[in-house]
């Protein structure tokens, strides 16, 4: 990883007067709708919890059905997603709550559910938001030394096959979050995190109860209430976390690592050749299916430039933000990208397919 030495810079121009104009149309048009979205932004902070809930205590009450048990841990791998997505995500960024305090509050549901909120904080909101693409700072990246996503990064053997193997083990991204990533970022000293923030005692403390409460609640206690094994005990808390996995990595790898996207780097002075809006426009990408479920349940996750141009408005304003940004990128001969899912995963397959191979300027040519 790149030693954190100089914060990038972005470059400062005459566009960044034109993002000043942009800003101001889109908190105008959040005002005019804010009577009317606010309703939305407290239903799913009071359904989806409570959905989660009461499936756990479904699987708990009937799971002694193994068809009920699996299908219900399925189901909470699904809101678990849903939940991150529309009300921790939100939290995160305080928007979710008008009170500060209620959304650092709301944050610790994402304890609950496995992750640490104190260490993904600081890798999403200081790191991943200021510098997405930018090898070195954006943390939501740089996971595991197995997977060469940026194409001037680190270059091992094992990578001339990552756009096989990479695929075959997604499943288990939450698992390596939940169960390992979260544990380095607090022990390893050469972690950017460690470097950017001193960990409070406390946070050690409510990493090892939250993550125990968390495999208690999920493996253990099916075990010790249904009477079942423990295989079929863990074997449901795979279920759940596999699908997580895979809905997350939908949502997460379609807006960033693609071929479509750039990855920039500081000059030695640390400058970025762009502003910071700019930047983000020519690092992320929208996703062009848009309906009602994708909206209401998963957190309007397809208009992700709209939240990095705008992460402190809540998602239920972003369709509307997006046309906006839509006519300014035009009229400004500024870049905007939309492609169909489907596409986006495939330019990330592409990506990896490309970032397999390491062009060695000393080996001679045929």
């Amino acid at each position: 990883m790149k030693e954190l030495t100089v914060k990038p810079a972005f470059a400062k121009t005459r566009e960044e007067s034109l993002f000043t104009e942009l800003k101001r149309e889109v908190h105008e048009t959040v005002r005019s709708l804010a009577p009317h979205r606010q309703l939305q932004i407290t239903l799913k902070a009071i359904l989806f919890p409570l959905l989660y809930l009461a499936t756990f205590i479904t699987a708990m009450e009937y799971g002694v059905n193994l068809t009920i048990l699996y299908s219900c841990y399925f189901a909470l791998g699904l809101l678990l997603v849903l939940n991150f997505l529309n009300l921790i995500h939100e939290a995160v960024h305080g928007t979710l709550f008008r009170n500060k305090r209620l959304n650092n509050w709301y944050v610790h549901f994402f304890d609950l559910m496995g992750a640490n909120s104190y260490i993904w904080k600081i890798r999403h909101t200081r790191f991943h938001h200021n510098y997405p693409n930018v090898m070195g700072w954006d943390t939501d990246f740089e996971q595991s030394p197995i997977a060469r996503v940026f194409p001037h990064g680190p270059f091992s053997k094992m990578h001339k096959y990552q756009h096989i193997y990479l695929p075959l083990i997604y499943p288990l991204y939450l698992l390596n979050w939940l169960l390992v990533r979260d544990f380095k970022d607090f022990f390893k000293k050469d972690q950017i995190v460690r470097k950017a923030v001193k960990i409070p005692t406390i946070e050690f403390i409510k990493l090892f109860v939250f993550k125990g409460f968390f495999l208690f609640y999920t493996i253990v206690l099916p075990k010790l209430m249904l009477n079942i094994s423990w295989g079929q005990a863990i074997s449901a808390f795979l279920i759940m976390v596999f699908t997580a996995s895979i809905i997350s990595l939908l949502v997460l790898l379609s807006p960033h690592a693609s071929t479509e996207s750039e990855f920039p780097m500081p000059d030695e002075n640390g400058k970025m050749p762009t502003p910071w809006f700019v930047h983000q426009l020519t690092c992320t990408n929208d996703v062009s299916e848009d309906n009602w479920f994708i909206r209401f349940f998963m957190g309007c996750f397809n208009y992700h430039i709209a939240h990095h141009l705008f992460p402190s408005v809540n998602h239920v304003y972003y369709p509307e933000i997006t046309q906006i940004i839509q006519r300014f990128a035009e009229n400004n001969n500024l870049p905007y990208r939309q492609f169909p899912l489907a596409t986006s995963l495939k330019n990330h397959y592409l990506l990896l397919k490309n970032n397999a191979f390491h062009e060695n300027i000393f080996e001679e040519t045929m």
